[in-house]
């Protein structure tokens, strides 16, 4: 399951998933200044296992820095209808098991902000899995680059896509808020 990211507690589990993976993988930590929503992943059993964080994007986004987003005719023609992903991780013994989640709250931002598409530096390993198990609907606009740490691949995710033929995606969850309003009832 997946919520928002709601009160201190939650933020400082948040902070130290990323953190953890991201020193794990040889990240170099990096703290937004600005974000539009936070999310984490929680295990039936309360555990908080996985996040996801969006972010604004426009042309002058620092991730323009590392590979031409702004540039690309699709993001150019969805101005306003665009965001960034980032912070994207699930704890090592959750991987595998919790990606739906990840991808769900992407899905679940899109479709309430009419989102068009989200820009992303995803690791190659993960974008493997995005594409062929998860069928993402995914564009890579240049060939893998070494950014922080480890190698990325820059990514556009069809935001609009997915929450447009929700019944291809077979994965979609929904957030722990709407699964504990479907329970009250």
């Amino acid at each position: 399951m997946f919520k928002r990211v709601e009160n201190e507690l939650e933020l400082a589990m948040f902070n130290g998933i990323w953190t953890t993976v991201w020193l794990e993988k040889g990240f170099e930590l990096e703290f937004s200044k600005q974000v539009l929503e936070r999310y984490v992943v929680v295990t039936n059993e309360g555990h908080y296992v996985g996040t996801t964080e969006i972010k604004p994007y426009s042309s002058e986004s620092p991730i323009n820095e590392m590979a031409a987003f702004d540039k690309h005719p699709k993001i150019i023609q969805a101005e306003g209808a665009v965001a960034e992903i980032d912070k994207m991780a699930l704890l090592r013994t959750y991987r595998g098991h919790c990606i739906s989640d990840l991808l769900s709250a992407m899905v679940e931002f899109g479709e309430e902000n009419k989102l068009k598409y989200f820009v992303a530096l995803l690791e190659p390993v993960f974008h493997r899995a995005l594409r062929i198990s998860f069928q993402v609907p995914l564009e890579k606009i240049s060939n893998k680059i070494f950014y922080k740490g480890d190698y990325v691949i820059p990514t556009i995710v069809d935001a609009e896509k997915v929450y447009t033929h929700k019944d291809q995606y077979p994965w979609l969850t929904p957030s722990r808020s709407v699964a504990q309003a479907g329970t009250r009832n």
